[in-house]
């Protein structure tokens, strides 16, 4: 019977590739991410109102406690606006970088981070909200209540930001936990 060192794995038997590539730079390391509220919420904000395509970016080399800063990865066209929003399409990693071994950059959409994302306000929402009611419609009170209801959008979103995101990799799903700065 062989002695285990308790990572899991058969010291007598030499690493595979995959476990040797993938262990010791690829994003199985991460264990946490770290974001601040801001960059989920302003990324999710951005992706909503714009045709950009707006990441919570984790650059290599990966190590057990990654920090997610916001990133804009460029215009999405009208083609890939659908699959943009899908789970399985926002997180690109372990592909070759084209320098040698090293992994590239993971790339997380906004919403991966937020349960249940609620819908960004509109201003033409407000404006039929507004006309609807029995006060008379101004501009200044569709400002005023345009920027109401967003800033109860961003706080709705505060409310739903969830403790783990998985991670889709080569090797397959890698779930993490998630700490909010600010």
């Amino acid at each position: 019977m062989t002695e285990h060192d308790g990572t899991g794995e058969d010291p007598s038997r030499p690493p595979s590739s995959v476990d040797s590539a993938s262990s010791a730079t690829g994003p199985h390391r991460i264990r946490s991410l770290a974001v601040t509220t801001a960059d989920v919420v302003d990324g999710l904000e951005a992706a909503s109102r714009s045709q950009r395509a707006v990441v919570l970016r984790v650059t290599p080399p990966f190590s057990g406690r990654m920090r997610a800063r916001i990133h804009d990865a460029g215009i999405v066209g009208p083609d890939e606006e659908a699959a943009s929003s899908s789970e399985t399409d926002t997180v690109a990693v372990d592909s070759e970088s084209g320098s040698g071994d090293a992994p590239s950059p993971i790339h997380l959409a906004p919403e991966r981070f937020v349960a249940d994302p609620p819908s960004y306000p509109t201003v033409d929402d407000t404006e039929d909200e507004l006309r609807a009611s029995e006060t008379p419609y101004t501009r200044e009170r569709h400002r005023e209540r345009h920027q109401e209801a967003v800033d109860q959008w961003r706080e709705q979103v505060r409310e739903r930001l969830v403790e783990e995101v998985t991670l889709e990799t080569a090797t397959g799903p890698h779930t993490v936990s998630v700490s909010y700065l600010g």
